[in-house]
């Protein structure tokens, strides 16, 4: 933004009635970072930025080399639905630089923004529209749902629907474009599904997006969650990733010639997602407890091949639409609500790139379900399979340059590290389904 615009924002805050910003931008695993300003300091903060100690945030620096400095992007100015004391609060997310200005390299939101650049030299823009699913609970030490409900029923005593409504309004108020709402299959479980755009204005939504939907919850005396897979037995929550590439304002994706409207380019891509799948999975289902909703019997992709309407599939492509060609698109289903978004969508947008780079061969789709396919069958299709564990995604991930690259060694080193502790202290539990099954009997 340039200087003249910049100095056009700070004004438009000095004359409304905000008196606090809060300043956002998010650790390596995803979690949203705050500090509030007032607005008597927005303008140092837009000109020079805020210090903070990067040692303190998860994955940004070692202690010796801790000075960063927050910058806000004044393009990402909202109004929060919610006063404080009757006082407007303003949001802005951030830019992480180093103290001599250069961007820091382990920012999450630099990562996407430097693989968005490789797109845009190539010609493209990246568009995504994510589904995320979550749980509601009667609070955040139980899974007691509220309601028995399933996909799409509507009854009168379904609180979720209230919620819902109130939520979507609260995403207004920050001028997010929500495309629907609805009850998912879980009991207690939702999905408000957000309208396509840019990857990194999409990447910022979702931030938001779940902290105003815990945050409603919260004033409703209730708990959301974006856990993968709150309960055994029923469905994982998903954040299923539509995504293509635009040229201008025509979608790299169409093509008014092929059979199924897909371009050369589309094919390539969806190419590259299965290519490097095991590794993205890594980022794109990055807790131990994402890997209990990928398993078989409840939606969740478990296998690597593409399908037109075929759900069992990893990469689903949704069918065309006569007039509708700028909605040419593919859909990701693996990905969970609990990834980081600047990560998972960086990840995604590399290996795409990379199948149109290499101009890789898609293999033809799968019209049976593959849930019902024997080993074998699979075996003579050359249908792989997502890694089962975070112990086998992490080791896909280690052995991956592409995403090594994208990603940039330091924080592809501390995300490597992070999780390998994560899964030795999970390995090394004694779990309570341990103690029912062997307790009384060895």
């Amino acid at each position: 933004m340039s200087d003249s615009a910049r100095a056009e924002v700070i004004e438009a805050i000095k004359n409304s009635e905000i008196e606090f910003i809060h300043l956002w931008f998010t650790d390596v695993l995803g979690f949203l970072k705050t500090f509030v300003i007032s607005v008597d300091e927005i303008e140092p903060a837009m000109t020079e930025g805020m210090g903070f100690d990067g040692s303190s945030i998860q994955g940004f620096a070692r202690i010796q080399e801790s000075d960063m400095i927050a910058l806000p992007d004044p393009s990402t100015l909202k109004i929060m639905p919610w006063r404080e004391e009757g006082q407007l609060v303003a949001t802005m997310f951030c830019d992480i630089m180093m103290p001599n200005g250069d961007p820091y390299e382990g920012d999450p939101r630099y990562v996407l923004k430097r693989t968005l650049r490789k797109a845009a030299e190539m010609g493209y823009t990246f568009f995504v529209g994510p589904e995320l699913e979550y749980y509601y609970f009667a609070d955040d030490v139980s899974t007691e749902v509220l309601d028995k409900a399933s996909y799409f029923d509507m009854t009168t005593r379904d609180i979720g629907v209230d919620l819902r409504k109130q939520t979507v309004r609260s995403l207004k108020s920050f001028d997010i474009q929500v495309e629907y709402s609805h009850h998912e299959v879980g009991p207690s479980q939702h999905e408000i599904d957000l309208r396509y755009d840019e990857a990194l204005r999409m990447a910022d939504v979702v931030m938001t997006y779940r902290l105003v939907v815990k945050e409603v919850a919260q004033e409703n005396g209730v708990y959301a969650t974006f856990m993968p897979k709150p309960m055994y037995g029923e469905a994982g929550s998903g954040m299923h990733v539509h995504q293509s590439l635009f040229r201008g304002n025509k979608n790299a994706f169409y093509d008014a010639n092929d059979p199924f409207h897909l371009s050369a380019d589309a094919k390539a891509y969806i190419a590259g997602i299965l290519h490097h799948a095991p590794a993205i999975t890594a980022i794109t289902n990055q807790w131990v407890n994402s890997y209990k909703r990928l398993v078989s019997g409840f939606e969740a992709p478990v296998h690597i091949c593409w399908a037109h309407r075929n759900r069992s599939a990893l990469v689903r492509v949704p069918m065309y639409k006569p007039g509708k060609e700028a909605a040419t698109r593919i859909e990701l289903r693996s990905p969970d609500p609990a990834c980081n978004p600047y990560l998972a969508f960086a990840v995604m947008l590399a290996a795409g790139l990379d199948g149109i780079e290499k101009g890789m061969e898609l293999a033809p789709d799968v019209v049976d379900d593959v849930y019902e396919m024997s080993d074998n069958e699979r075996a003579e299709r050359n249908i792989g399979r997502l890694p089962g564990d975070l112990n086998n995604a992490i080791k896909a991930l280690e052995g991956n340059e592409l995403l090594r690259e994208t990603l940039g060694g330091p924080l592809f080193n501390w995300y490597v590290r992070n999780k390998k502790i994560e899964w030795d202290s999970y390995r090394s539990r004694v779990t309570p389904w341990e103690l029912d099954e062997y307790l009384p009997l060895l």
